[in-house]
């Protein structure tokens, strides 16, 4: 599908873009207070602040107070910081110092969202120095997990462990067909476009779907704004060059030296399963755990197995 036809389906959406299940978002200016308390809310009360580095101010927050490694978190396309499952994010700031943040160009932060993996690595990588951090655990969801795999296989020493959900390799299958699986949004809501891509049709699924956008709209303090159509369409160009065919995707993965976990839905429609299968044999250290009866946002849907095991991980 031409480029022109994509945007237009962007717009359409409402910048609804899937990968993300981007949500909309309303930005209140309140003032923001931090809660010690290692029980507190710190998705809702992280104040936000910024980095620059270059050209740009990366938006960015810190949740929970732990000592050690951080957790860096890299959103999926569409995704900005308002869009993580506070249980998610709550449960592995109790155990991790967590860094959520958005890229270049993409809500609060400024200057110009690249449109490819590489350039999108080097600037998360400026970002992360910027803070002072020369080792940092990593996270990537969807486009997020593209980048975080660019960071490790180009700045390997900076990367401790990696977590790596709705992922897929270099030239991932399925993943070229992403124009379509967008049109498939068109029309909807932002929760039925939410509840179309990251779960499945079951009931169980899409009540905790339902539950998962909730809790994703519960902050209002500063709240991030939507994606520019600018950056919605850099995202996605970027995401379709990294679903170009590249044979040597597989191999490269194993020079990976770090511990690896992956975790995906077993029915992930943007980035089929397979993906994950065959990275998890390709990397040296890798742990896969697939959720049954769950799309794209399985993590979310499985919030409280994925928080176990990654709280697990990362300490062991």
């Amino acid at each position: 599908m031409e480029m022109k036809n994509t945007t237009t389906l962007i717009r359409r959406a409402g910048l609804l873009v899937l990968l993300g299940l981007g949500l909309s978002s309303c930005k209140k200016d309140h003032q923001e207070t931090e809660v010690p308390d290692e029980q507190a809310d710190y998705h809702q009360t992280a104040v936000t602040k910024f980095a620059k580095t270059g050209d740009a101010q990366y938006a960015y927050r810190t949740l929970g107070n732990q000592a050690g490694i951080p957790l860096v978190m890299i959103s999926a396309l569409g995704g900005s910081m308002d869009d993580w499952d506070p249980a998610v994010t709550n449960g592995l700031a109790r155990e991790n110092k967590v860094i959520i943040f958005d890229i270049e160009g993409v809500a609060s932060s400024t200057g110009k969202t690249p449109d490819n993996i590489p350039d999108m690595a080097k600037g998360v990588v400026n970002f992360i120095r910027s803070l002072g951090y020369t080792k940092v655990n990593l996270m990537g969801f969807s486009m997020g997990s593209f980048i975080s795999q660019q960071i490790v296989l180009t700045e390997p020493g900076l990367v401790n462990k990696l977590v790596l959900t709705g992922t897929g390799p270099k030239g991932s299958l399925g993943l070229s067909d992403l124009p379509k699986v967008l049109a498939s949004t068109s029309g909807l809501s932002p929760e039925e476009g939410f509840l179309k891509i990251g779960f499945t049709s079951s009931a169980s699924s899409i009540a905790a779907g339902k539950a998962s956008y909730l809790r994703t709209q519960q902050r209002q303090l500063n709240r991030d704004g939507v994606l520019s159509a600018e950056s919605s369409l850099a995202e996605v160009t970027a995401v379709l060059g990294w679903a170009q065919p590249y044979p040597e995707a597989l191999n490269e993965l194993t020079k990976v030296t770090q511990p690896v976990y992956i975790a995906q839905g077993e029915n992930d429609i943007p980035v089929p399963v397979v993906n994950a299968v065959n990275m998890s044999k390709s990397f040296p250290n890798a742990r896969l755990d697939i959720y049954p009866d769950a799309g794209h946002a399985g993590f979310f849907q499985n919030h409280l197995k994925f928080v176990t095991a990654v709280n697990a991980f990362l300490k062991n």
